[in-house]
């Protein structure tokens, strides 16, 4: 059975082709990180006029917001910069491109999923780090070792959901076809994840929480350093609940990748 050590091992090697490749063309790579960064503060200015009206928005502060927004940003850097493949799998699985991942010695899923590095995560992962680092302050948060390390931890924990939604909806193509629309409407969730979810009724909070766990893609994980005080059972739950909700979707995901047979042409 392969293990860590040579997971490892190949991915970087896959990497470093990937990187080389994208840095033939170093205008796209300069173009979409400023695109990225651009839209990410397209989202910053939009918090700015919505408290320009409005002192708070149910008891939450424009910095407690700002902090949100800039955990989601980190948490979803890994999906952009990891997953991002998920976008092409259902060309591969309705071409016929998809079986040639089936004859290699290696986990399709590593290797389909690895082949792949999006560069435009990189201007997320500045532009929520920078707004991170912004709003600390202004919430007077404590920078110690246990604060840094609760924060990494809940990030982890954060991408977890994200990933795992978006391997859900890539999967799907396994079965239906226009799964691109499942992708879509997944990803566009993504946008809730900034606001806290006490601010929607109780049906789509049991919602967001459980069936579609955008809120635990920046809310729950963040209470554990920014509002210690709180209630956060299921803030500590983030990074088992995250585990298992990922092993779910690596599964699904390798079980249309074991029924897959190709196009039949």
């Amino acid at each position: 059975m392969r293990g860590l050590s040579f997971y490892t091992k190949i991915y970087f090697k896959i990497l470093k082709q990937d990187l080389k490749s994208k840095m033939s063309y170093r205008a796209d790579f300069i173009i979409s990180n400023i695109g990225m960064i651009l839209t990410n503060l397209v989202g910053f200015l939009s918090f700015a006029i919505l408290f320009n009206n409005f002192s708070s928005i149910n008891g939450w502060s424009k910095y407690e917001m700002l902090f949100l927004y800039g955990f989601s940003l980190l948490a979803l850097t890994p999906v952009q910069c990891f997953f991002d493949n998920n976008w092409s799998l259902r060309f591969a699985v309705e071409s016929g491109d998809f079986i040639k991942y089936c004859f290699r010695p290696i986990n399709v899923f590593f290797y389909y999923i690895s082949e792949v590095f999006d560069v435009k995560g990189l201007g997320q992962l500045v532009f929520g780090l920078g707004t991170l680092i912004y709003a600390w302050p202004h919430l007077d948060l404590a920078v110690t070792p246990l604060t840094v390390l609760m924060l990494i931890v809940n990030l982890f924990a954060a991408s977890l959901f994200m990933i795992s939604i978006m391997n859900f909806a890539a999967a799907t193509c396994f079965w239906i076809r226009g799964s691109g629309m499942v992708m879509i409407l997944m990803f566009k969730f993504k946008d809730y994840a900034r606001y806290p979810v006490t601010i929607f009724s109780g049906v789509f909070r049991i919602i967001f929480s459980f069936l579609i766990p955008i809120a635990f893609i920046a809310y729950y994980p963040s209470l554990v350093v920014m509002r210690p005080g709180e209630d956060l059972f299921l803030s500590y739950l983030s990074l088992p609940i995250g585990i298992v909700f990922f092993i779910l979707s690596y599964k699904f995901w390798m079980l249309g990748a074991r029924k897959y047979s190709g196009t039949g042409s």
